[in-house]
C-alpha cells in the first residue's frame, strides 16, 4: 500500500510541523496514525494516509453513514432523528449566502443524495458529485436522483453555479488545492462556496483527545482549526462572509468519542459533554464542533 508522508504541511507549504498526537481508526481498521501540526497556520494533518487509490477499503463500512444510511446504533439514530433539522439550516444557509431563492447548486461528496433531493424539491437545479459507486446506487435507490462521478468536477462548464456546498467533505480530499481552484472557477460571480469542516479548537475535541470521533482517521487528511481555514480559502481567492455553529455536531461527536473512550455507549456523559462544547459554542462560534465557513469570491 502506497503512503504519503509530508515534509510540509499540506494545507499552506511551511516546514514548521511537527507529530501533536496519535490517533485511532475505530471505524474500519483499528490501525494508529499520527497527527501533525503546522506552526504556521495552525492547520493539523493525519501523517502517512493512503494514498487516493488505497483508502477506498478504509470507507468499508456499514456504520459510515453517508455512504449507507444506517440507523444501527444510539449514534447514528441521533444522527437521523435532528437530520430533518439540520436540512433546513443548510437550505438557509444556502440562500442566505448565495442570495437566490433558487438557483444552480452542486454539491460535491453528495453521498446518498439526501441533501441534493431537499433542494431539488425546493425548485434548485442541482448536481451532485460523489466518489463511492455504492453512494451513487444508495442516492438512485432512496431519492430517485441521479448523481455523478468526482471526476466530473473537471468536466463541468465553469462559472455557472450559485452556491457550492461541500458538508464535511474538504477533511477527505486529497487534491485539495486543485479542488478550491477549481471550485472558484465553476462559481458564479456573487456566488457563494459553504464548506463544513470539524473543528480540532473546540471544547468536545479538547475534552476527548486523541478520542475525538471528528479526528476519523485515515478518512479525515486534514483537521482545519478556524485561523488555518482563513489562511486556506484566502490563497484560493476566497474571502470568508461568515461562519454557522452547527450546534447538533457537539452533541452527535460527543456521543462516539465517548463510545470510543470507554468502550460503550453513554448517553449522559457523552451529552454533557456535548453540551458543554454546545454552551461554549453558542457564545463562540470559534468553539463549535463544526463549522460552516460561508466564501465569497475575493475581489
Amino acid at each position: 500500500m502506497s503512503r504519503i508522508q509530508y515534509h510540509h504541511c499540506p494545507l499552506c507549504g511551511s516546514a514548521d510541523i511537527s507529530r501533536q498526537l496519535t490517533a485511532t481508526d475505530y471505524t474500519v481498521s483499528k490501525e494508529t496514525f499520527d497527527i501533525w501540526e503546522c506552526g504556521a497556520c495552525t492547520g493539523r494533518f493525519t501523517q502517512d494516509i493512503p494514498a487516493l487509490h488505497d483508502i477506498g477499503r478504509y470507507y468499508q463500512s456499514a456504520e459510515y453513514i453517508s455512504h449507507t444510511e444506517t440507523r444501527e446504533g444510539l449514534v447514528n439514530r441521533m444522527y437521523h432523528s435532528v437530520r430533518k433539522i439540520t436540512m433546513r439550516s443548510k437550505e438557509n444557509w444556502v440562500k442566505t449566502a448565495s442570495g437566490v431563492k433558487t438557483g444552480k447548486l452542486l454539491d460535491i461528496g453528495s453521498g446518498t443524495g439526501a441533501f441534493i433531493a431537499h433542494m431539488k424539491k425546493l425548485g434548485w437545479d442541482v448536481t451532485g458529485l460523489e466518489p463511492d459507486a455504492g453512494a451513487r446506487k444508495n442516492a438512485l435507490d432512496l431519492h430517485k436522483i441521479e448523481t455523478r462521478s468526482i471526476e466530473d468536477l473537471f468536466q463541468l462548464e465553469p462559472a455557472q453555479f450559485d452556491c457550492i456546498t461541500m458538508w464535511h467533505v474538504l477533511e477527505h480530499v486529497h487534491d485539495l488545492h486543485g479542488y478550491l481552484d477549481r471550485i472558484h472557477q465553476l462559481l458564479k460571480p456573487g456566488g457563494a462556496l459553504l464548506i463544513a469542516v470539524p473543528n480540532y479548537t473546540s471544547t468536545d475535541a479538547r475534552i476527548y483527545g486523541r478520542f475525538w470521533a471528528a479526528y476519523d482517521v485515515p478518512r479525515h487528511l486534514y483537521h482545519f482549526s478556524p485561523r488555518s481555514m482563513d489562511l486556506l480559502t484566502h490563497r484560493h481567492g476566497f474571502r470568508i462572509a461568515a461562519r454557522h455553529p452547527m450546534v447538533f455536531d457537539a452533541f452527535y461527536v460527543s456521543l462516539l468519542s465517548e463510545k470510543y473512550r470507554s468502550g460503550k455507549d453513554s448517553l449522559v456523559k457523552g451529552g454533557l459533554n456535548g453540551f458543554r462544547s454546545y454552551w461554549k459554542a453558542w457564545r463562540h462560534v470559534e468553539k463549535c464542533s463544526s463549522i460552516v465557513y460561508e466564501c465569497k469570491i475575493a475581489e
